[in-house]
């Protein structure tokens, strides 16, 4: 079965401003409390609406924004405020693999994809090895039920699922957060 994917032509809707009112990065930053990360990798990252303003608290680190889809890595290259430049890297990725070197992220951020993946234990695997020991994974996606946008709510996960696809992939120290309004936010620790 083939799993609903984001249409690159719709890039627009990721920079809508209503995304603020469900999403806001800088609600998850703070929720994440992490403690001066040098590394973070954005999986399934579209027009980095995480990943530039992650990079902004991170003035020594970077911020490798991965996604599958060319147009959304063309349109960040071309959109990158110049102060960010070399400080967000778009990195082309396949479906399973993030073509980065293991153990040197403090986060891998995974938000709106993990209803899009079409094997979530393959990619949980590759967050585990982008990890640095001690390090943070965070999973963002829709509730499993009617919002006033979003997916389909035949193809989203439910939060128990999510956790459990975290289990099975060796994460420990699972955290829920209840702060978005449409989307359920997990984090775990590798």
């Amino acid at each position: 079965m083939s799993a609903h994917k984001f249409n690159p032509a719709k890039l627009a809707k990721l920079n809508h401003p209503d995304r603020y009112h469900r999403e806001n990065p800088e609600w998850i930053w703070e929720t994440l409390a992490l403690d001066d990360p040098r590394v973070i990798v954005d999986i399934g990252a579209g027009t980095g609406f995480f990943a530039i303003p992650f990079s902004r608290h991170m003035p020594e680190g970077v911020v490798y924004a991965c996604d599958i889809a060319d147009e959304m890595l063309d349109w960040l290259e071309k959109n990158l405020p110049a102060e960010l430049q070399g400080r967000v890297i778009p990195v082309k990725m396949e479906e399973r693999t993030v073509p980065l070197a293991a153990e040197q992220a403090d986060l891998v951020l995974m938000v709106n994809l993990h209803h899009e993946l079409e094997d979530a234990a393959a990619i949980l695997a590759e967050a585990w090895r982008l990890l640095k020991p001690g390090g943070k994974v965070a999973i963002v996606d829709w509730k499993d039920e009617e919002t006033e946008s979003g997916p389909p709510v035949e193809i989203r996960l439910g939060e128990s699922r999510i956790r459990q696809q975290l289990v099975d992939a060796g994460f420990a120290q699972l955290k829920t957060h209840g702060i978005l309004p449409c989307h359920h936010f997990l984090e775990a620790l590798k």
